[in-house]
């Protein structure tokens, strides 16, 4: 008789929603449930909650570290529903024998990259409080919507790797920008084929107009935009990040943007999420937050829960995944 498994799609508000045939076909593996833990969620009681489940499908949160693997049964597979794996722990998982995938870079590439730009744009171009005044009946007050042009601007995307690297062919290509890169794992060379010419951190905070976030987070950066970060920008700057809202502290941010230095700040992430409308974030018209839908496009969406199912396939069939991490 074939096993029959159990699996947990943990904080996902899209998985299996949109595109039905991906739990159909879970289904026809085993019981499937949904769950939304608290992002704080400590890592015992996690493992208590998720008992008998063999495979995980996660989202972005809660974070799956050495005591929620030190007190979880088996587990079989933990399939991200993204590229990032920073929210687990893989040495852990490593020990307790569970394999860990992400999505390949790929299927993310061009959808975030976009929404990078687009945010960008949007802040900068006052996009949304425009609309917002058309909706109330004051077209009239179109003048004090005037923003700033993208195009020919010096721009410096920090991260130049698998979207960081997009977001500069976008920028050189087709804004004729003047790209300045930073990322300490990318030489000079890839970064001149993107089209940006490789700067430290410090060039790339003072001569930027414009700054966007790309870098995946790790042990090292965390906050890596702070107080002393902000004193080296021009005044004046705007800043869109799709990355991890723990890139950026969050009240030297708002700092920043009380004193002008920050002109205009789009982000699709936040340190803790999800957020909620009391936010200090959400009180300022120079802010702009959207609930971390940059990879919310039809093809981007569908091959990440593909290869989430693929995974969970593979592994009731005593087959390895792609793109395994641990």
């Amino acid at each position: 008789m074939k096993k029959k498994y159990k699996i947990a799609v943990v904080n996902s508000s899209s998985f299996g929603k949109i595109y039905t045939q991906h739990l159909e076909r879970l289904k026809k593996i085993g019981e499937v449930s949904f769950f939304n833990f608290d992002s704080e969620i400590e890592g015992k009681e996690l493992a208590n909650r998720l008992n008998g489940y063999n495979m995980i499908i996660a989202s972005v949160t809660p974070y799956f570290g050495k005591e929620f693997f030190d007190n979880k049964d088996e587990l079989l597979l933990l399939s991200r529903h993204g590229i990032g794996y920073n929210t687990i722990d893989v040495e852990a998982a490593k020990k307790h024998g569970t394999i860990v995938t992400i999505v390949p870079a790929l299927i993310e590439r061009d959808a975030v990259a976009e929404n990078n730009i687009t945010n960008l744009l949007s802040i900068m171009r006052k996009t949304g409080e425009a609309n917002h005044a058309v909706r109330n009946d004051d077209w009239k007050i179109r003048a004090n919507f005037l923003g700033d042009g993208l195009s020919g601007t010096t721009v410096g995307v920090i991260g130049v790797g698998n979207i960081g690297s997009r977001v500069v062919e976008i920028l050189n290509y087709g804004f004729r920008c003047n790209v300045l890169g930073y990322d300490p794992n990318v030489d000079e060379l890839s970064m001149e084929r993107f089209g940006a010419k490789k700067v430290g951190l410090d060039e790339l905070l003072s001569m930027s107009d414009e700054i966007c976030i790309c870098a995946s987070l790790n042990e090292d950066n965390y906050h890596m935009l702070s107080t002393k970060e902000f004193n080296k920008m021009k005044k004046g700057v705007y800043i869109s990040n799709t990355a991890r809202g723990a890139l950026v502290d969050e009240k030297a941010l708002l700092e920043a943007v009380n004193s002008g230095v920050v002109e205009g700040f789009a982000t699709d992430v936040m340190e803790i999420e999800p957020s909620d409308s009391s936010h200090p974030y959400n009180h300022s018209d120079k802010i702009l937050v959207t609930p971390h839908t940059s990879a919310y496009t039809n093809k981007c969406l569908s091959g990440m829960g593909e290869k989430c199912v693929s995974d969970c396939e593979a592994v009731a069939n005593g087959k390895l995944p792609n793109r395994i991490v641990s």
